[in-house]
């Protein structure tokens, strides 16, 4: 039975909302932005059929949906619209014709800019100095991200130019270079977490973070290009811009100034490639009414402004033979299907293979031999499989079915409860297992080996190298079976794995491959425990109740340490010398703050952050990162975020200053 107008227009918001949830929420798109804007001109065609079915909370009303719990929300100062989004030249046109028709032809002028595939954030200074960052939100309020913001370094804290008196707001786009897009997700990977679907979405999910701290550690960027400014004397987007830069801002770059439409029409097709290369995310090209006096005249909609337009490239897409399905086994077991077709260029590269994610994804897909596929770049960095063209597929074409066994070592693979992905569990016996392992042990964030992939390959091969205590019993004479490793190359190994005896305890812990015990979690573990000895004997209730040590991180402490072979590998690492063992901590000063569980947060004059938490815990204290209800005390600091504070006030849990921490422990 075919669905009524008023159904179709309810199905329509409901799929949206889903869609807005998993794209600004929880960063985790299920659809690309054409077949979103797609969903959303349908509906936005059927409520102009059907005023009678008007909603005012129909997803045609809102400019976003990026309001985050643990973050405090304030209303904007004038309402942060979104893009009204075009990916056909009619419409550029047409824009252009509006353009002329308030401006005159002969004046017509737009400015042509890149549009950045980030966050949008608007960012309010008074008196020259950063007083609250928001991010888009509703359009109507936003989060305050401010404390997440000052980690970006790009970003100025205090303005350059003249400012006095000014109250200002620039407005832009929180950026994620592709360098650190991949680096975060090799990173995510190695730690068993999800991979960031593109850079955009990785971008969004940092600045929600709750930890300024790791938003700090993920090399954030960002660019502007709206200002509004007291009393400014500015006419036009061209002199924003200027304006933008001088006050200290990256302002956006390669921004022209376009007097007729073909000059547009130049623009975007210049950039359609020479984007690609850029270092960043853009997805398209943003035009503006070079007028700012236009803006009022021309007007907005509920969700965009009619005097800028955004065109959005289209996915660049290819199509391909496949050749065939491998499967790859990763370090912790999970086996990745990946389709290896014929070779194809794609957004400026040649592609010849392309993740199919899971057994799930795959399924989906539906792929039989020699299916005809079609691809595209994801976020234009990732090779993504879209679909299969089953019309031109052969009739007796065999479907290509997810493997039952461990391509490598032939094992049945296991399904964890509650995930989709399938593991080997033979983690002793199963090479490229194995192979990853050592490469992971022997890397910078670990015992920073100096070794690489091929030769450790080499004497695993040779059955030198099978497991992580191994690389302390490699002799000189099995070192030079491997090919062209002279004296000097064995040299420099034997004394880097000499070297590594060094490493901090934490170090050693993450090296091990401890199912989700990446490079914080060790250092949590670490600190908690600090003696390997202590560490495995802890009972999983103890585990537990460490600060961000859940249940799963619990379970697979616990079951790593109760096999005999790991067991072993720790007395052989220790009886070759290595630390697994914390430094000793510094002698404890006082037990002022015995039996407290104390939260810092901000900016501080006389000590640094690191130097507090060793002060807490020189005085018996201990330090937390969240305010709960067993929280003894906040010290706050300057630039401290509201919703610390907010949350302590709530609870009646008192909010110390600097001055009164010092003065509790008796520092003058």
């Amino acid at each position: 039975m075919s669905l009524s107008v008023k159904q179709q227009i309810e199905q329509l918001r409901r799929e949206i909302e889903q869609h807005n949830y998993n794209y600004y929420v929880a960063s985790a798109p299920t659809i690309s932005d054409v077949d979103f804007d797609l969903l959303m001109k349908q509906l936005e065609a059927l409520e102009a059929a059907h005023p009678e079915y008007a909603d005012p909370n129909s997803p045609t009303c809102r400019v976003g949906g990026d309001l985050t719990s643990g973050f405090t929300s304030y209303p904007h100062e004038r309402p942060m619209l979104s893009l009204a989004n075009t990916y056909n030249y009619d419409e550029v046109k047409a824009f252009w014709q509006q353009v002329e028709g308030v401006s005159g032809a002969q004046t017509a002028a737009v400015s042509a800019e890149l549009k950045f595939d980030g966050l949008s954030v608007a960012l309010h200074y008074r008196n020259g100095q950063l007083l609250r960052a928001l991010t888009r939100g509703d359009g109507i309020k936003g989060d305050d991200v401010t404390a997440n913001i000052r980690t970006i370094r790009s970003i100025p804290l205090r303005l350059s130019a003249a400012h006095s008196s000014s109250d200002i707001e620039v407005r832009g786009e929180v950026l994620m270079p592709f360098a650190e897009f991949e680096r975060i997700n090799k990173e995510r990977e190695e730690n068993e977490e999800e991979l960031f679907a593109n850079p955009r979405n990785a971008a969004s999910g940092t600045l929600k973070m709750l930890d300024p701290k790791i938003v700090s550690h993920r090399r954030l960027d960002a660019v502007f290009y709206y200002l509004f400014e007291q009393g400014s004397p500015l006419q036009t987007q061209q002199d924003a811009l200027q304006r933008i830069a001088a006050l200290g801002f990256k302002a956006s770059p390669h921004a022209k100034l376009c007097n007729s439409l073909d000059e547009v029409l130049a623009f975007i097709d210049y950039w359609a490639e020479k984007r690609l290369a850029l270092p960043y995310p853009t997805d398209g090209i943003v035009l503006k009414v070079n007028r700012t006096d236009l803006y009022s005249v021309m007007g907005s909609t509920a969700k965009s402004p009619r005097w800028a337009i955004a065109y959005k490239y289209p996915a660049e897409q290819a199509k391909t033979k496949l050749e065939r399905v491998s499967f790859q086994v990763g370090r912790t077991g999970v086996v990745t299907p990946v389709a290896n077709f014929a070779a194809i260029p794609l957004s400026g590269t040649i592609v010849r293979r392309a993740t199919l994610h899971n057994a799930d994804f795959m399924a989906a897909l539906d792929l039989h031999e020699g299916d005809w596929l079609t691809v595209e770049k994801g976020g234009e960095i990732i090779p993504k499989v879209v679909s299969a063209d089953a019309s031109l597929r052969n009739s007796g074409a065999k479907p290509i079915l997810f493997v039952t066994h461990c391509p490598e070592c032939g094992t049945q693979l296991e399904q964890r409860e509650g995930e989709v992905a399938w593991y080997c569990p033979n983690k002793e016996g199963c090479p490229p297992q194995t192979k990853a392992l050592l490469e992971h042990f022997a890397g910078r964030k670990a015992a920073n080996i100096n070794i690489g992939a091929e030769t450790i390959a080499a004497l695993y091969d040779r059955g030198f190298l099978r497991s992580v205590d191994d690389f302390y019993a490699l002799t000189p004479i099995q070192l030079v079976t491997v090919p062209h490793f002279k004296e000097k190359a064995v040299n420099n190994l034997l004394q880097s794995i000499e070297k590594s005896k060094q490493r901090p305890f934490e170090a050693i812990l993450f090296g091990l491959g401890i199912p989700f015990v990446g490079e914080k979690v060790a250092q949590i573990l670490a600190k908690a425990f600090p003696d390997i000895d202590l560490l495995m004997s802890a009972r999983t209730e103890q585990l537990e109740a460490i600060d961000d040590i859940g249940a799963k991180i619990a379970e697979g402490v616990r079951n790593w340490f109760a096999n005999e072979r790991h067991q072993q590998i720790i007395r052989n690492l220790r009886s070759a010398g290595l630390s697994l063992a914390s430094a000793p901590k510094t002698a404890s000063l006082s037990d002022t703050l015995a039996g407290k569980s104390i939260v810092i947060s901000g900016s501080f004059e006389r000590h640094s952050r690191q130097e507090y938490e060793a002060l807490i815990e020189a005085h018996g204290g201990k330090r937390t990162s969240s305010v709960t209800g067993k929280t003894s005390f906040l010290v706050a600091g300057s630039d401290m975020g509201p919703s610390k504070r907010e949350k302590a006030e709530s609870l009646g849990i008192p909010i110390l200053s600097e001055a009164d921490f010092l003065a509790l422990i008796s520092e003058q």
